[in-house]
């Protein structure tokens, strides 16, 4: 490992020839050389770096450079990579058998572990994946309620599910227009995308269709156009007019969930949502999500009710360990406390070096994710996002992936800290990014 000595000036990585050649070679076989779009740097452009190892606060791409990780496998790292004990779990899992496709023990464990930090929850179902996790929320709301439209906000992601690929057109409340080629009118019919804390916006759609609408489903954190909070009211809002139409409140924490508090962002605010999605930290890096709520709610779901819903894979033993082990980690007295002082320092880091540089840049933190916006006002919605500058952005990402700091490669997205990080790599995130602002001034 680099020692805090060594990383206090971040080192220069500019020279990627490994990575370039792995790309091309990808390219060949693999979708736009990657599975997972954003992984391609079409956002920011050039050759995506291709990783060899990862531990604790640090990736090294193949041709030996190092960086210090502000992506986190997208939010799942909170403990940080290869983390020992998770490692130690994980091999004791699969020296057992990698999958069973029968129940084991460890599912049970985690999930008496997640429940215990959800207070309206008293069931859950594991799945592999996020997507599945909020696909098969919704399918269970449309089933208990018997309605079929479903509200979503412009710049929230809940997967790449059929009735989730939609973007809202002009106007505060639209009927959902597929995003992508594949996607059927009719599958995206049903979904009403409105403004993400726009409070109006709700009260009308529920105002014009309350009787239709089997459930709303919300990041209520967003970090998927950028780091966007909600404003005051906005959830609560969301929470009430719910309530009072007989539609259910389905809390998307795939990125929040276990990553801002104990539980999740609905721990923090005190809203009590009637399904809440997960995924990323409870899985400890493995492909493990859950969708949780009420008895009342989840016996619905087969083998218990007829809502359908399966998989090979899901409560695989050794995904069911890493997530235990994670967890258990993340229950340590303080640690929430310091990944979350960690942020803020990295946050106001940011702040003060883009105010040196005459740079516009809005930045907001919670927990352990970070985000920010070449902006000069503070990002509410996903049309705010979007007049962000892009292009500065990318500028930004090079420079600071030059400078031996890894960003997620979109300014859509939120960056992550672990409890592996120390205020040292902090220090040279912070020293690194007030070189690179040269570059966007």
């Amino acid at each position: 490992m680099t020692t805090k000595q060594q990383i206090a000036v971040p080192c220069t990585n500019a020279h990627r020839p490994a990575s370039e050649a792995a790309f091309e070679r990808a390219s060949r076989v693999l979708v736009g050389g990657v599975n997972s779009p954003v992984r391609a740097y079409r956002a920011v452009g050039g050759a995506p770096v291709t990783v060899a190892r990862a531990q604790g606060a640090f990736v090294e791409d193949i041709d030996g450079n190092r960086y210090i990780d502000l992506v986190g496998s997208w939010g799942p790292a909170i403990v940080g990579h290869a983390h020992p004990q998770v490692l130690a779990s994980v091999e004791e899992a699969v020296r057992r058998g990698l999958s069973f496709g029968a129940p084991c023990q460890d599912e049970t464990l985690l999930a008496e572990l997640v429940l215990s930090a959800l207070p309206s929850h008293e069931k859950i179902r594991f799945v592999n994946s996020g997507t599945e996790a909020c696909m098969s929320a919704i399918r269970l709301a449309r089933a208990a309620t018997g309605r079929q439209r479903v509200i979503k906000f412009a710049g929230n992601y809940h997967g790449h599910s059929d009735s989730m690929l939609v973007a809202a057109g002009s106007g505060a409340i639209t009927h959902g227009v597929p995003t992508s080629p594949g996607v059927s009118a009719s599958a995206a019919a049903d979904t009403i995308v409105v403004r993400y804390n726009d409070v109006h916006a709700v009260a009308e759609t529920f105002d014009r269709m309350g009787s239709e609408i089997a459930a709303v489903i919300v990041e209520p954190v967003s970090g998927n156009m950028g780091l966007v909070l909600p404003e005051a009211g906005f959830l609560e809002s969301l929470r009430e007019r719910s309530s009072a139409a007989g539609a259910l409140l389905i809390f998307d924490e795939v990125m929040t969930g276990f990553r801002v508090a104990w539980g999740g962002y609905q721990v923090l605010c005190g809203i009590r949502p009637d399904l809440t999605c997960l995924g990323k930290v409870v899985g400890g890096g493995m492909p493990v999500a859950a969708y949780a709520g009420s008895a009342k709610l989840l016996d619905q779901v087969s083998p218990l009710g007829p809502v359908y819903q399966a998989g090979t894979l899901s409560g695989n033993p050794v995904g069911m360990a890493a997530g235990l082990a994670t967890l258990k980690i993340c229950q340590a007295d303080g640690f929430y406390k310091r990944l979350s002082d960690l942020t803020s320092s990295l946050a106001e880091g940011l702040k003060s070096s883009a105010r040196e540089a005459g740079v516009n840049l809005v930045v907001d933190s919670i927990g352990g994710m970070v985000g920010f916006a070449f902006a000069d006002a503070p990002v509410r919605n996903f049309e705010e996002a979007q007049r962000a500058n892009h292009e500065v952005f990318s500028r930004f990402f090079h420079a600071m992936l030059d400078r031996g700091v890894w960003l997620p490669p979109s300014g859509y997205e939120a960056c992550f800290v672990s409890a592996a990080h120390t205020q040292a790599e902090i220090n040279a995130v912070i020293a690194a990014a007030a070189s690179s602002l040269s570059v966007c001034s």
